[in-house]
């Protein structure tokens, strides 16, 4: 199974406006680097979650760097983010050995009970979901993750459950 990357169609409306001073000392940082594209671009993610539109202008004015170039570098990589994500990302095995232990039904399950398709955030933006081609706990096959947490030998219901634990103590 070939993994996709998936692109989210929907414009999304950031109500809240970025505050630019946050990377300013990463800019600093790497502003005449050779190779810096990729450390500020990281860095930025790691601040902000995602790469906003503002951003990406903000690092052109200040270091030059052409906006095309950045945009062609955060849509190659799929390490990148261009909108917001959940405060949870549930990612789901797609591998060879999930794929054989039926992860999709992991997947199919986990969509229905979000009401989200893969790469789409909930509305409460509490979960993002995504495929991924491997995370490398075949022995554990299905596995998906959420955070630093990995979840393996997985049902769909399994599933299920997990997720609607993560909603009730976030609930509280």
């Amino acid at each position: 199974m070939r993994i996709k990357r998936i692109i989210q169609e929907k414009e999304v409306n950031n109500s809240t406006s970025v505050d630019l001073t946050l990377i300013d000392s990463l800019i600093e940082k790497y502003r005449n680097k050779r190779g810096n594209l990729i450390p500020i671009l990281q860095g930025t993610q790691a601040i902000y979650g995602y790469i906003p539109k503002e951003a990406f202008e903000k690092i052109s004015e200040t270091t030059g760097l052409k906006l095309s170039d950045m945009y062609g570098v955060a849509t190659f990589y799929t390490q990148f983010r261009l909108n917001p994500v959940g405060k949870h990302i549930v990612k789901v095995c797609h591998g060879t050995a999930c794929h054989v232990q039926n992860a999709t039904a992991v997947s199919d399950a986990l969509e229905e009970t979000l009401g989200i398709k893969d790469g789409e955030t909930t509305e409460d933006n509490l979960f993002t979901l995504e495929s991924v081609a491997c995370l490398g706990c075949c022995s554990l096959a299905p596995v998906m993750m959420i955070g630093d947490e990995t979840y393996g030998k997985l049902t769909d219901k399994q599933a299920v459950k997990i997720i609607k634990e993560i909603k009730i103590k976030e609930s509280n």
